[in-house]
């Protein structure tokens, strides 16, 4: 059994057709029937089911499919590490992340890399969380970013950094003049969240939970853009990570206030598909993360 019979295999599955699986391979759609018909014999068993319209695998066909594609992706990863073993580091890493996160804390670590890896490029994707996860589950993506993460199955959580919280408000509203704001002075104002499923805004529900103050938002917004326009507009104030609205605040459009509790932050994970190889690129790119925590102590 060769690898060239499971790439095919695995190439008929996905297209559903001989003929197409047959383009794919530069070969003939003899040469395809040829292989998928060693292979039943090999197993002794039938693999694909064939009608005038589609081919589609067998239960048995299913479990090798699965099977062949996990064989195929990690010989790949091999000849990558082969590859690259002695040569500049090219290439590029995909991110998928959320938008508070990739929008404002990306460019440090892009500017990094252009120092350091000329020659590594990163291509971004701003996503909501859950897509994020998905993405670097199905591959889509060779890193993550998240805000508050949590275990989930095929994923592996490395910890990035910690976002500091501000109060943020516009530069007429009452807060604007104090030094520090009280938790508990949220609730006496209009308040702009994020919406419920957003894990920013459940981890902010259980701080505010447990320091005793209900919020009753006037307002929910599904990412940080959204939310800082209302409060600049002065439909309220919200809770943010300072460094999303540095912009802002340098050109007075916004204030942004300290608790007068203390510091509280949110926690940043990178993730990263559980056994994946990264090649030389993507753990460029993560010594780049690392050196951009280790500024921001």
């Amino acid at each position: 059994m060769q690898l060239e019979s499971l790439k095919m295999f695995c190439d008929v599955v996905e297209t559903g057709s001989f003929s197409r699986a047959a383009q794919i391979n530069h070969v003939t759609q003899s040469a395809i029937s040829q292989q998928i018909r060693s292979l039943e014999n090999h197993f002794e068993q039938k693999l694909l089911s064939r009608s005038p319209r589609q081919v589609t695998p067998t239960s048995v066909g299913e479990r090798l499919f699965r099977g062949c594609k996990e064989i195929l992706a990690r010989f790949a990863e091999v000849e990558q590490e082969i590859t690259e073993e002695g040569t500049e580091i090219v290439g590029t890493t995909s991110i998928s992340t959320i938008y508070s996160v990739g929008l404002h804390e990306l460019q440090a670590i892009q500017k990094t890399l252009l120092k350091t890896h000329p020659k590594v490029n990163v291509r971004l994707s701003y996503r909501r969380s859950d897509q994020v996860y998905d993405d670097v589950i199905l591959g889509a993506a060779d890193i993550g970013i998240v805000a508050y993460p949590q275990p989930r199955a095929g994923v592996d959580i490395i910890k990035f950094r910690d976002d500091k919280l501000s109060v943020v408000c516009a530069p007429t509203h009452p807060f604007a003049s104090k030094a520090k704001i009280a938790i508990a002075a949220l609730s006496n104002v209009p308040f702009i969240a994020f919406e419920r499923e957003v894990p920013t805004r459940k981890g902010f529900d259980r701080l505010f939970r447990e320091m005793g103050v209900e919020l009753n938002p006037v307002m929910e917004m599904d990412n940080v853009e959204t939310i800082k326009r209302a409060v600049e507009m002065g439909l309220g104030v919200a809770v943010l990570p300072s460094a999303t609205v540095q912009h802002q605040v340098a050109e007075g459009t916004l204030v942004a206030k300290p608790f007068a509790e203390g510091t509280f932050s949110r926690p940043i994970g990178l993730l990263v598909r559980k056994g994946k190889y990264l090649g030389r690129a993507a753990q460029a790119v993560m010594e780049a993360f690392n050196a951009a925590a280790k500024a921001a102590e």
